[in-house]
């Protein structure tokens, strides 16, 4: 690798107003403004590492305040200074002393490390001229090991258990990968259920949905119970029943709410029910996942952090590992809980309800095929039809599938005429709109 140096890091609060046609809405988010706190580490190279982490508007420059702190962990610093010990850049960015109270390793300060992480990803993968996905899979299982931060998962997946399964994973790497070329990876659509959208849109999306190959729709549920059920039996009218049906409360219910309404929904069987309730609460999606059965149980996008996954694979409690591109630190610790899904024999389907994840996350479910559970079985990768215009290198779609994305990068590239346009407060969409409550 050529030498790069970080000469300077560029923070953008970038907003796009979604909420005005209730795109990305559901039973808890209901008028979200799909955001993201984004950075742009310059170099003295002809390469930049873009990076971002997902919001939904208001308290974006929260993000953004972490960001420009911990930017001083990369400015001056060659990019090989770091990749020669990525865990060791991560322990750096959550363990300053003072900063790390505001967490840790939970919130704003690791949704902050996560945009910074993952740019440097971009970077990396750009220097070697390859893709994030194909970066990984060339590594050896020792470097992907070394990447990791193993102090609070040891007792549920040892280095010597990773590196296992990944000498094992490297066997037969080439064929995964001729399927991927030529077939790509499975998805699943939610952006023909969103909670704000009328019964006529609903049908629309799911024939337009079905005309365009789709076969796995998801419905945002958490209303009244009858009309979650009325809305559940349209999407079953327009997609039949040999296609499949995930439905997604996003955390609305308590425990005993979530266990009798999941029993509600099953006579739609449901291939999962998603965040059934509080994220945080381990124990209750293991009495969920009992007391709801047979229905499958999702979730993981709001989990903090790696020791949250490994509490929801040890107690039993899931049934799907739905990794979050940037609510965990980057590319690091999703490359633990890859891992640790493998050693519990749990599906990993990741969320990419958001700007950008769907770029994102398709380089881990990659990755997760060609190195680590080397399964498609019961897998997806979720897929919201929004805002990629506004990619470089935006994801590519045929019949449902994610295409292997082929350019050097994390795929996360925002055009600079979007990343003009839709900064906030002073970017031309949200000028003449800007209310004093959202600066606060």
């Amino acid at each position: 690798m050529k030498s790069i140096t970080i000469t300077g890091v560029r923070i953008i609060d970038l907003r796009f107003p979604t909420s005005r046609e209730h795109i990305g809405s559901d039973a808890v988010n209901k008028d979200p403004d799909y955001s993201a706190a984004y950075c742009i580490l310059e170099t003295d190279s002809a390469h930049e590492g873009h990076g971002l982490t997902f919001t939904l508007g208001r308290g974006t420059e929260l993000v953004v305040g972490a960001l420009r702190y911990l930017t001083r962990f990369v400015k001056g610093r060659t990019l090989e200074s770091i990749t020669s010990d990525l865990n060791g850049f991560n322990l750096q960015l959550i363990g300053d002393t003072q900063f790390r109270w505001l967490g840790p390793e939970k919130g704003v300060i690791h949704l902050a490390v996560a945009a910074l992480i993952n740019a440097v990803w971009d970077l990396y993968a750009k220097a070697e001229r390859k893709p994030v996905w194909r970066l990984l899979a060339d590594m050896a299982p020792e470097q992907i090991v070394a990447a990791i931060d193993f102090r609070y998962i040891a007792d549920a997946l040892s280095p010597e258990e990773a590196l296992e399964i990944l000498r094992v994973a490297k066997s037969n790497q080439a064929e995964r990968l001729a399927f991927l070329k030529e077939n790509g990876y499975p998805a699943y659509t939610t952006s023909a259920g969103w909670f704000g959208f009328s019964d006529e849109k609903i049908r629309r999306l799911c024939r337009e949905g079905i005309a365009d190959g789709w076969t796995h729709f998801k419905l945002k549920v958490g209303g009244d119970a009858a009309d979650d059920l009325r809305r559940g039996h349209i999407v079953r009218e327009e997609i039949g029943w040999e296609n499949r049906l995930m439905v997604d409360a996003n955390q609305k219910w308590g425990v005993d709410e979530a266990i009798r309404r999941t029993r509600q929904l099953s006579e739609l069987k449901p291939w999962w029910m998603e965040e059934p309730t509080s994220p945080d609460d381990i124990l209750g999606h293991g009495r969920i996942r009992r007391e709801a059965a047979p229905v499958r149980i999702a979730t993981g996008e709001h989990c903090h952090n790696s020791v949250m996954f490994k509490q929801l694979l040890q107690s039993g409690a899931i049934d799907v590992c739905q990794i979050d591109s940037c609510r965990v630190a980057g590319v690091n610790e999703n490359l633990a809980i890859l891992l640790m899904a493998a050693k519990f024999g749990v599906p990993v389907c990741p969320h990419a309800g958001g700007v950008g994840l769907c770029e994102y996350v398709q380089h881990l479910a990659l990755f997760d095929f060609l190195g680590v559970s080397c399964s498609m079985k019961n897998r997806v990768i979720e897929y919201v039809d929004h805002l990629h215009e506004h990619f470089v290198d935006p994801v590519v779609i045929t019949r449902g599938r994610y295409m292997l994305p082929q350019q050097p990068g994390y795929s996360c590239e925002i055009r600079s005429a979007s990343l003009e346009r839709f900064a906030f407060p002073d970017g031309a969409v949200w000028k003449d709109e800007v209310r004093e409550t959202d600066l606060i």
